[in-house]
């Protein structure tokens, strides 16, 4: 009996219109090779399964203090309030808390699904995706963090005759990740900045496996949407839009430019996994900031809109 292939899923958003066309789903994996300043779905970033604590929930109830393994729990009394603490280097994670957790106060990110069932589940929105020209969404995370998964899923999408889109960073070397890029319907594509050492410094990784990634499949004529976050002080002064702009421009592909405005609305994410916010809250470019960036892209022959 061939053993199912399995990925880590951590969301499934059906009705989106920001994934792509039409209407989508969009399937969430864990795991990204990234750790971007800014990052709003920080619960993406481990492969690994993780605890979400969302203590305003909790009414002190004790429960999980009695069934957690290594004791990672605590109700602590500081200033005479109750509060309740995770100890995240005991925490392994394994859920046993969140069984008891009637409030909800307490929830796993991340849960393995096996291929079909992930098929099953994005397959019952056919009819919509038909209707509206859309399809499924496989992101992240980094979907091609888990390449197997992701390959296999596409694939059965794809011969039941749903549109795929993915989601990614485009840092990847394996060739089956390339392989995802490569035969996607549509390619989603992070566009952080063309400057390597800071890209580097606000990502902790180079930008050469991205840019490289993105040429190739450019060059092969793949349809694509870039995503492009506009970070203030990082990647949105004129020189560097500029440069994002000369190097898109040679690729005719590149159906639209999607610009992201800076926003911090992941931040709460971070408070429930026990993780402070990498990122000074910085000000958001004004609106003539935001449309002089616009027309620079555009004046490079781009197509542009806010949002997606």
């Amino acid at each position: 009996m061939t053993k199912a292939i399995t990925g880590q899923v951590f969301h499934i958003i059906h009705g989106s219109f920001v994934d792509g066309h039409g209407i989508r789903t969009t399937v969430f994996l864990k795991g990204c090779p990234l750790r971007c300043l800014w990052c709003c779905n920080p619960e993406g970033q481990q492969k690994t399964p993780e605890l979400k604590a969302s203590l305003s929930r909790c009414t002190f109830c004790g429960n999980c203090l009695n069934v957690c393994p290594p004791r990672a729990i605590a109700i602590t009394s500081p200033a005479g309030e109750k509060k309740i603490e995770i100890d995240r280097e005991l925490c392994t994670n394994c859920g046993k808390c969140v069984e008891v957790c009637y409030t909800g106060a307490l929830e796993i990110f991340g849960e393995i699904m096996s291929v079909d069932e992930v098929h099953r589940i994005v397959a019952k929105d056919r009819e919509y995706y038909k209707r509206s020209g859309g399809g499924v969404s496989i992101g992240g995370g980094e979907p091609t963090l888990q390449p197997r998964f992701t390959y296999d899923l596409m694939k059965k999408c794809q011969a039941d005759g749903i549109h795929v889109a993915i989601d990614t960073c485009g840092y990847t070397a394996t060739k089956l990740g390339r392989q995802i890029l490569d035969e996607a319907d549509l390619l989603l594509f992070d566009m952080k900045g063309m400057d390597d050492e800071d890209h580097r410094r606000q990502t902790g990784v180079s930008n050469r496996i991205i840019l490289n990634n993105l040429a190739r499949v450019g060059e092969m004529g793949r349809p694509i949407i870039i995503r492009m976050p506009l970070i203030p002080g990082f990647n949105d002064s004129r020189q560097k839009i500029e440069d994002a702009a000369r190097f898109l421009s040679r690729y005719k592909s590149i159906e639209k430019i999607h610009l992201l405005s800076y926003h911090q609305f992941g931040t709460i994410k971070y408070t429930q996994l026990g993780r402070p916010y990498p990122l000074q809250p910085l000000a958001a470019q004004g609106a003539d900031e935001l449309a002089a960036i616009q027309q620079i892209l555009e004046s490079y022959g781009l197509q542009t809109q806010f949002g997606g």
